[in-house]
């Protein structure tokens, strides 16, 4: 009997003494640790679906039709922007004027065959002297409307363009040839051919296909677009610029890349306030301006749809190494806009007279042109305007609360219209993406996360029943 009550003490010693090394663990359960969610609902996955009418689109994009846009706009001789001041710039078959009146002429017939969908309108200006202008100059730019058919929506506007007008290898030879069939016939090609597979469909917001002149002698077409925009208060989105989107076939060059198109996009906003600087520095906005959540936006498209081995290269930076293009001038506007550009230039058929030196031809001519790739180009343009013109609005009065210090990250926005939910994302500051697997959707406008903003980017986007999603927002601090 003793023996057994000797046991059954050391039993009940040694059952405390284990309760008491595991207390602390009992204890720590009691408060789970919270869950990326808002208080109503619980977090899924949204899943990523192709739009059929989107896939469709992208079938629709035709090589052939490419080829043949490209080789009429080489037919004109020269498209520089100063043959419209040549003495028979009015009749001629050849130059920028019968140049800019058949690619209107091509926005009429498209508008045609979908029952006069499209609104073929042109911008007249008179540029003064200036660089690379010796005299005052008419430009024209050249533009078709497609107009969103939801009217909560319509005011939203997305735009492709490329520059029409071309030069040699003197930037004030206006009869000299001039093909011009990469830079740009390239990106005027994808304008036109965009207008030709959109016009089928219809679209809740606004699209724009555009068409500019003066890129040469100094942007001057889109400046004076983008000005226009600013001006009358258009709600411009998002634009895409193609410069140089033809790829290359010159016999022998095996550094071109044909599975990719670069996609540059600012960082630091060209038209930020010092203020909004100040901010982007204070919260570590470098890498998510506007324009850098277009170029994202982009490369999601080209995850989601089927573009065989093609794909967008995001490439963080404003344009090429000290060079330029349409898109800057949208945006020192103020709004988001990138440039597509093939991946490797071939500098001999860039402004350069047409010739044959040392074996090695010079021009920018058809021949040189790969007509798939500029397909490939266009379809990802064509998806990307769809899905945006498709989408509901992003989220706006987007706000990360920073009333107190505090390691959770509580997010409010406002509710969008036509948005039946929310995603809800985050990234590592070193990461160039935001990872499929970290985000949440919820059909709520604020969420409490467990992440720290100090470690994470945060972004929000709006989604509609069948999918669609917005661009993303990048929450700004409200204190």
């Amino acid at each position: 009997m003793l023996l057994l009550r000797c046991c059954l003490k050391m039993a009940l010693i040694v059952s405390i003494a284990l309760l008491m090394l595991t207390a602390p663990c009992a204890v720590a359960q009691k408060h789970p640790p919270k869950t990326r969610s808002s208080a109503a609902s619980t977090p899924k996955r949204a899943k990523r679906e192709r739009d059929s009418a989107i896939t469709q689109i992208i079938k629709d994009v035709s090589p052939q039709h490419i080829q043949q846009t490209i080789e009429k706009l080489v037919s004109f001789g020269t498209r520089h922007t100063l043959s419209v001041n040549n003495p028979d710039a009015s009749t001629s078959a050849q130059g920028i004027v019968a140049a800019r009146n058949w690619i209107k002429s091509e926005f009429e017939r498209i508008s045609s065959e979908c029952n006069g969908c499209l609104e073929v309108k042109t911008d007249t200006f008179m540029e003064q002297p200036k660089n690379r202008i010796p005299a005052a100059t008419e430009i024209q730019n050249v533009y078709a409307i497609l107009k969103g058919t939801d009217p909560a929506q319509a005011k939203r506007i997305y735009l492709v363009t490329g520059h029409y007008d071309s030069r040699n290898s003197d930037a004030q030879n206006s009869t000299a040839p001039a093909p011009g069939a990469n830079d740009d016939g390239s990106g005027t090609t994808v304008s036109l051919e965009c207008a030709r597979v959109l016009s089928k469909h219809r679209f809740p917001a606004t699209i724009i296909f555009l068409t500019v002149a003066g890129e040469e002698q100094g942007l001057n077409g889109s400046t004076h677009f983008a000005k226009m925009a600013k001006e009358q208060g258009w709600q411009l989105e998002g634009v895409l610029n193609n410069d140089i989107v033809g790829g290359n076939r010159t016999p022998g060059d095996a550094a071109q890349n044909n599975n990719w198109v670069r996609v540059f996009s600012e960082g630091i906003p060209a038209a930020a306030t010092e203020a909004e600087l100040r901010r982007i520095r204070s919260v570590g906005g470098e890498n998510d301006s506007p324009s850098r959540e277009l170029a994202r936006y982009i490369s999601s498209v080209g995850d989601t749809y089927d573009f065989g081995a093609f794909s967008p290269k995001l490439i963080f930076r404003r344009d090429r190494y000290l060079r330029g293009g349409d898109h800057s001038a949208f945006n020192d506007s103020g709004f988001a806009a990138v440039r597509f550009t093939e991946y490797r230039e071939d500098y001999n058929h860039q402004h350069q007279n047409v010739r044959t030196e040392n074996g090695i031809e010079y021009g920018d001519l058809p021949k040189f042109v790969d007509f798939e790739y500029v397909a490939n180009v266009a379809r990802l343009n064509a998806a990307t305007l769809a899905s945006l013109a498709s989408s509901p609005a992003p989220p706006t009065g987007v706000h990360l609360l920073t009333k107190q210090l505090e390691n959770d990250s509580k997010i409010e926005w406002k509710p969008a219209p036509g948005a039946t939910g929310y995603e809800v994302l985050w990234r590592k500051t070193t990461d160039a993406d935001f990872p499929e697997e970290d985000s949440l959707q919820t059909a709520e406008t604020k969420v409490d996360l467990p992440d720290s903003k100090d470690n994470v980017i945060f972004g929000v986007r709006s989604i509609d029943a069948k999918g669609h999603r917005s661009l993303i927002v990048i929450p700004e601090p409200e204190r």
